[in-house]
């Protein structure tokens, strides 16, 4: 059986939850091998394993944390051509997709991103993507190279299967030529709620919420349901929240299982940040507004009214 290349995304407790997603995806294709890049921890490598990853290939140089990008892709790149895997998948995201791109070009391969689903086709790996604001769901398959996928967070959820992973350290070898050199870091603020991108949960303001101060209740919802916020353009044009909260167009692209949208009009631009989420509930003042259009579920109404009675009845559920 074909190995599948999984490049694994690291937290500060372990492996990111994206990554065991991938590596269930990565079982219906082959075998998943684990491409871990930094020191391989008991901890990570048992992780990675207890989710199928029979085997772990491990980039501890120090260069890859100093320079962007260009070491993991040499790394990628140099095993993919070793080893022929039947695909190679990362998580969709900024890295993802710049690493993706650049491994696609080097082995002369098709490249797939945001994709939804993955799965064996009579032609090669087959996968879906939501398109046209979750309309349609268009399914491809790479028919030159290895393929290469980035898949959406939360496509899929994690299903464990127990291995005893081999390890198997890897030079990196990449020309750092011109390469972007990391100078400083500085640690994100905690909050307590998980990434945006990697939320199953999603509760996300617009210019309907009115100020920064009154984004105070869709947290209190967030919290109450252990999600994370998110913002359309125009809140955060207007600084009610930061720019990293931003989903849309020009922001992040999530797929969570519920999108609760409150205050948001559903510009085009928006909801092409976040068509693949698998239940959306609105909430709007305006009957006419777009996003009632993709709504599974909507509430005509103002959000500082609506929301903390739904925070309230969610409670009384709870406790």
């Amino acid at each position: 059986m074909s190995e599948v290349l999984v490049i694994v995304e690291r937290s500060e407790s372990g492996v990111r939850k994206p990554t065991l997603e991938l590596l269930t995806l990565a079982r219906r294709l082959g075998e998943p091998s684990a491409v871990l890049f930094g020191p391989a921890d008991d901890a990570v490598v048992a992780q990675l394993g207890e989710y199928g990853a029979v085997k772990v290939y491990a980039a501890a140089d120090p260069v890859v944390g100093e320079y962007l990008v260009v070491p993991k892709v040499a790394v990628v790149s140099d095993l993919a051509r070793r080893v022929q895997p039947a695909a190679v998948l990362l998580t969709s995201g900024p890295e993802g997709k710049d690493v993706a791109g650049r491994v696609a070009v080097r082995l002369e391969s098709g490249v797939i991103t945001d994709a939804v689903d993955v799965r064996p086709g009579a032609d090669g790996v087959e996968a879906d993507q939501s398109v046209v604001a979750g309309e349609y769901v268009a399914t491809s398959t790479i028919v030159r190279g290895i393929p290469v996928i980035t898949v959406m967070p939360n496509a899929v959820t994690p299903e464990p299967a127990p291995v005893t992973p081999a390890v198997e350290t890897v030079a990196v070898e990449a020309d750092l030529t011109g390469a972007a050199r990391v100078v400083s870091r500085s640690p994100k603020a905690a909050t307590g709620r998980p990434e945006l991108a990697d939320a199953a949960v999603i509760v996300s303001g617009g210019r309907g919420v009115g100020s920064a101060e009154a984004f105070g209740v869709l947290e209190r919802l967030a919290d109450t349901l252990g999600a994370a916020v998110g913002a359309s353009r125009a809140a955060t044009d207007e600084h009610w929240n930061p720019h990293e909260a931003q989903i849309g167009q020009t922001g992040k692209t999530v797929a969570p299982q519920l999108y609760i949208a409150s205050g948001i009009s559903g510009a085009i631009q928006h909801r092409a940040g976040m068509q693949g989420s698998k239940t959306v509930v609105a909430i709007n003042k305006d009957p006419k507004a777009p996003i009632f259009a993709i709504a599974d579920f909507g509430v005509v109404g103002d959000l500082h009214a609506v929301v903390p009675q739904l925070i309230d009845e969610i409670a009384k559920r709870t406790t």
